[in-house]
């Protein structure tokens, strides 16, 4: 692993290291300055709570390129502001492979990382929503533009593109910048034996939460960002009965809204993944109301800690969750629809305890990591295959 934040002591994990010489320092001082001088010449003030808009440079230019160990395969995972791809596209070798796994639709927008169902990156992006911008050449469409040119010194079988959900691959296939390239679907995996059922007096104890509570359990990593739908948990449960013994847990950077018509107790994120299995594992139920999505891993480790959950139709969360068995699904942005659902199962034990069989069953099945690695393993021998011209 070549990355530009270690944070293990693992000596398979390579950090980064940026030239320290006088130079180089300040040829980062520069592009950084031009980077955000660019950023900052969109004419109109972003809208409140879109999320990040992330540039196809990096400070770095081609720095980690030079440092990247010798492999007979690349595969990038989440790149944004370490790979510059005006240099990495252009230098990497034609005879090695390159496999890119996207975790959100950022490599064929103008920047956005969701694009909140604008569908501009289908063709050139300009006049971008979440940048608040009435311009067709906005920083957008330039950074669009900048991709179109990087992208362009790859051959057509010189990319193999993975998507861990279906749908995020059917976006992919709707992309002005990326649709030429092959791809496959390979759905993240999980460490099953980290998060597995766990005893759930454990955590609640902790918390101070009683036994009898119905726990509605809310995780992100961004827990005011918009787009993952706290607001909207908060309105369906608002339409509970007062004398519902309702308990409401939320997990992420920054606490939620208030919320005061249950009792609320909010927990920062946690780095300790057994520690979270208990989180997952003390919650009747866990919510996942993002308004688009790819395939998020909270809702795969509720799954494997036994927890059924309640989404909307959105992204890939329906591909994990089989409406009626692993939990239940609700219409986008439905509040009203939302709230039937989490009253079925706050209200029905016998339903809970059968889909908590089916979520541990399921994730064993479809998202365990071993089925992840040997996915990824018979495409790198594939493509290693080609190179050598077997």
């Amino acid at each position: 692993m070549f990355v530009a934040t270690k944070v293990s002591q693992d000596r398979e994990v390579i950090r980064f290291e940026p030239s320290k010489r006088w130079g180089a320092r300040l040829f980062r001082a520069l592009r950084r300055a031009r980077i955000t001088w660019a950023a900052g010449r969109k004419s109109d003030v972003p809208p409140h709570g879109y999320s990040i808009i992330s540039d196809d440079r990096s400070v770095y230019s081609a720095e980690p390129w030079y440092q990247c160990p010798e492999a007979d395969l690349i595969q990038l995972h989440w790149v944004a502001s370490f790979v510059d791809y005006g240099t990495f596209f252009q230098l990497i070798p034609k005879s090695t492979p390159l496999v890119w796994t996207l975790h959100d639709m950022n490599p064929f927008t103008g920047g956005c990382h969701y694009d909140t169902g604008c569908g501009r990156f289908t063709e050139r992006c300009g006049v971008c929503p979440q940048l608040g911008s009435r311009r067709q050449n906005d920083l957008s469409r330039q950074i669009w533009q900048r991709k179109r040119k990087a992208f362009g010194f790859l051959a057509t079988n010189g990319l193999h593109i993975i998507t861990p959900s279906k749908w995020l691959g059917e976006q992919l296939c709707q992309s002005s910048l990326l649709s030429r390239f092959p791809r496959s679907v390979i759905p993240n995996g999980i460490d099953t034996d980290v998060f597995q059922p766990r005893n759930r007096r454990v955590m609640r104890d902790a918390l101070g939460i009683s036994i009898l509570a119905k726990v509605v359990l809310f995780v992100a990593d961004g827990a005011n960002d918009p787009r993952k739908g706290f607001k909207l948990l908060a309105d369906a449960l608002e339409g509970f009965e007062s004398q519902s013994e309702i308990v409401l847990l939320s997990l992420g950077q920054g606490k939620p809204a208030e919320f005061h018509r249950f009792p609320h107790f909010h927990v920062e994120t946690i780095q300790d993944d057994r520690l979270l299995s208990f989180i997952y594992s003390c919650a009747d139920v866990f919510v996942a109301p993002s308004l688009q999505d790819n395939l998020p891993n909270t809702v795969l480790e509720s799954i494997a800690c036994g927890t059924p959950v309640v989404g909307f139709r959105a992204g890939g969360i329906p591909e994990a969750i089989h409406d009626g068995k692993t939990g239940l699904l609700a219409d986008l942005g439905n509040v009203q629809d939302l709230r039937r659902a989490l009253l079925e199962l706050t209200k029905d034990d016998s339903r809970r305890d059968e889909m908590s069989r089916n979520c541990r069953r399921f994730a064993l099945e479809e998202y365990r990591l071993e089925t992840q690695a040997s996915r990824y393993l018979s495409l790198y021998r594939e493509l290693i295959g080609k190179g050598d011209g077997q």
